[in-house]
């Protein structure tokens, strides 16, 4: 479920929706922008970053992070992360973290090293709580649908429809649906996941976030094909020939996949891969 880059192309489109889960900032807190910076050295990859206009000295930075499997070594990622964002970008004003995760109750490792740093920056969004009571915010009922049972897709998506009719933050991730339900659910057929989520084909295509989505996909399985037809023609690749052409954006790929039958060896493939570069 490549859930990372689905959060990326959420927030990207916009921004301001991360203020809904940070309830100390002001009424009218908005104009965010979102990038998802790599940090140098051991290369952090922050999930997702959020910064307030110049003008906005009362607006935090928010750091976006998802982690939707246990993990004993996350919250010590998490406060290396975080603590290399503002010591690479000697940020000066306040900044708080929020975490997308089914519970906080799950194995991300003991809290006692970092205990201050989760208690006084952490907001925590649990799209599946503990105290099994379900989300008033409309952002978080969408994002439930990468974790709740499938039998509550169909559930979930109408009554977020019917909210859409009096709440327009409701109507605002209603696009969302169809990406969220593909992701999860990649491998059924379009139709299932139609019925599944109570969509139409109309709905996949006017989502940004399912546009990204296929996007990636269509390069990936671009990538598989030509990697496929290149051990034929040149023998078997290595890990770091592989890596290099999976690493290409698509319209190389199929620039690639047109060229390779041209080639008559390993040869050909790497000046091809060194002009390309």
């Amino acid at each position: 479920m490549a859930s990372d880059k689905l959060f990326y192309a959420i927030f990207q489109d916009n921004p301001d929706l991360i203020v809904r889960w940070v309830d100390e900032l002001p009424a009218d807190a908005a104009g965010y922008c979102f990038s998802a910076p790599v940090l140098k050295e051991r290369e952090y990859r922050l999930d997702g970053l959020f910064l307030p206009p110049d003008d906005r000295v009362d607006l935090p930075a928010i750091v976006l992070e998802a982690q939707m499997a246990p993990d004993p070594d996350f919250l010590l990622r998490l406060y290396a992360e975080s603590a290399r964002f503002v010591q690479q970008t000697k940020w000066q004003r306040q900044w708080v973290v929020v975490v997308i995760c089914p519970n906080r109750t799950m194995n991300f490792g003991l809290i006692t090293p970092v205990r201050e740093f989760v208690e006084q920056r952490v907001r925590w969004i649990e799209l599946l709580p503990s105290d099994g009571q379900a989300a008033s915010e409309p952002l978080t009922q969408v994002l439930g649908l990468l974790v709740q049972p499938e039998a509550k897709v169909r559930a979930i998506s109408d009554s977020l429809r019917q909210q859409a009719a009096t709440n327009p933050a409701a109507g605002q991730v209603l696009p969302l649906i169809a990406a969220i339900v593909l992701a999860r659910f990649n491998n059924r057929p379009i139709s299932e996941i139609c019925a599944m989520g109570g969509l139409t084909l109309d709905d996949f295509t006017s989502s940004r976030a399912y546009r990204e989505i296929f996007r990636e996909g269509e390069a990936r399985g671009e990538a598989s094909v030509t990697l496929r037809l290149l051990n034929r023609r040149c023998g078997p690749l290595g890990a770091a020939t592989t890596t290099s052409i999976q690493a290409l954006p698509l319209p190389q790929l199929e620039s690639l996949a047109e060229a390779l039958l041209d080639f008559t060896g390993p040869a050909d493939l790497q000046a091809w891969l060194e002009c390309h570069s």
